[in-house]
């Protein structure tokens, strides 16, 4: 059984360095191109695709935490502020994060007859084309890319604010923008994305209005 990690930022591999820990032994590989969201269906982080030793999907994009955050046994908050809000919501968002290291051992040890293996026809269900509107938003979000890596900063928003409108489900489309807008110059990933002008709504405002549960795809 081999395990791989995978970073998807448009900024490439210098981005993805500094949340890489010292010692850390597993492969890391960048895609700089989203190139996982299109064909493996990751649409936020982390996420996770089983693959066996035949090349076949075993368990389709699913959350894949391996640990539970800290944040969530924290007390309840109370206000009304931008920090409050956002722990309250990440209380809320599913996490298996102490069952799922075991369901992956599991997987290593029984293959398919593992309970948490997917079956063969459910996996190409899930593998079906995606539809006209999604298919449109990844063709948008790389036109962003391409003209962020120009220098068009505002091509690149306007036709990443048209992925997130094509494409609302995407979180990894909507948080590469807004970190891509929000982070200064030099400083480490902006992980509370607040609204900006270019696209008028941040992570809270959009967790908020899909619903915690919805974060990650059933």
């Amino acid at each position: 059984m081999a395990i791989a990690t995978v970073a998807l930022d448009t900024g490439g591999s210098e981005a993805v360095a500094p949340f890489v820990p010292e010692g850390f032994t597993l492969p890391v590989l960048v895609d700089a191109g989203h190139e996982t969201v299109e064909h493996l269906g990751f649409v936020n982080v982390p996420m996770a695709v089983w693959i066996d030793e035949e090349g076949r999907i075993a368990r389709p994009a699913h959350a894949a935490h391996v640990e539970r955050s800290p944040l969530r046994d924290l007390p309840e908050p109370e206000g009304e502020d931008r920090i409050s809000r956002m722990l309250r919501q990440v209380k809320r968002i599913p996490d298996r994060g102490d069952d799922y290291p075991e369901e992956v051992r599991d997987w290593a040890r029984r293959g398919p007859d593992s309970p948490f293996a997917v079956a063969p026809e459910e996996v190409a269900a899930a593998s079906r084309p995606v539809g006209r509107a999604e298919a449109e938003a990844a063709a948008c979000f790389e036109l962003g890319q391409r003209r962020w890596g120009r220098g068009d900063r505002e091509g690149a928003r306007r036709w990443w604010r048209r992925a997130h409108e094509l494409d609302p489900s995407s979180w990894s489309y909507k948080r590469q923008a807004w970190s891509l807008e929000s982070t200064a110059e030099g400083e480490l990933t902006d992980l509370i994305q607040a609204p900006t002008e270019a696209y008028g709504t941040g992570w809270l405002e959009e967790v908020e209005r899909t619903g915690a549960e919805h974060y990650y795809p059933t």
